[in-house]
């Protein structure tokens, strides 16, 4: 991203409490260890099949009923910049699309100030259908429907993918440590470069100028990283 186009957005990242331009050259720490999942073999190879595929088989979502329609993703199919997070709100549950609500207005706001539209990146969670009480996705919820995210991942392929709180970065590397510890330091799944960071819902339940400068700090790493692929 030019000068000229991080500038356009200082506006918008200044709506975040930060008052200084996204850079390429923020110093990267070392990737975290993490085995490696297997690919899942199955034919389905394009989005529009594995929606097809996750809606008709996904042992999770074809069982739970506190949904009322499932939210599989949105955005640019080849899009080289991912987000992942946990699992679709109230607002999401109604209008099919995730990150809609609060948290996806916070969500738009941070991929606009990196200088990218919704239309430019991918967004997903890892659980794919509305839980009661808006709680957090159980380990064995997550691992139900992480297969069908593998698959969302290979399709696109992205460069880097953001992953939004806990759930999503537990499963994508594979730990049991806090996002607290491992926010802002670089991971991998399957060769492809994770960059740990707090959920927008955190954001807005914490909104301190720390919470805020710690979460513009990765997206400057995301940045780096992007201008090195």
């Amino acid at each position: 991203m030019d000068e000229l186009t991080a500038r356009l957005h200082l506006e918008t990242s200044k709506l975040m409490g930060v008052d200084f331009l996204p850079t390429s050259d923020v110093e990267a720490e070392q990737p975290l260890p993490v085995s490696v999942l297997p690919s899942v073999d199955i034919s389905a190879t394009s989005l529009e099949d594995i929606q097809q595929l996750h809606a008709t088989t996904c042992p999770h979502c074809t069982t739970v009923t506190s949904h009322t329609q499932i939210v599989f993703g949105i955005g640019n199919p080849n899009a080289s910049l991912m987000f992942i997070g946990d699992a679709p709100g109230p607002e999401e549950d109604a209008e099919g699309i995730p990150f809609v609500g609060a948290a996806g207005q916070k969500l738009d706001q941070i991929i606009s100030a990196m200088g990218f539209s919704r239309d430019d990146v991918y967004i997903t969670n890892v659980v794919k259908s509305h839980l009661e009480d808006t709680r957090t996705p159980l380990p064995t919820e997550v691992k139900k429907c992480g297969e069908f995210l593998e698959l969302q991942i290979q399709a696109i392929q992205p460069d880097v993918i953001v992953a939004l709180g806990s759930p999503a970065t537990k499963y994508l590397l594979q730990t049991t440590i806090g996002i607290t510890k491992l926010r802002g330091v670089w991971g991998e799944h399957c060769s492809i470069p994770v960059m740990p960071t707090y959920h927008p819902a955190y954001l807005l339940r914490n909104y301190t100028k720390q919470t805020r400068e710690e979460i513009w700090s990765d997206m400057q790493n995301v940045l780096a990283k992007l201008s090195t692929k």
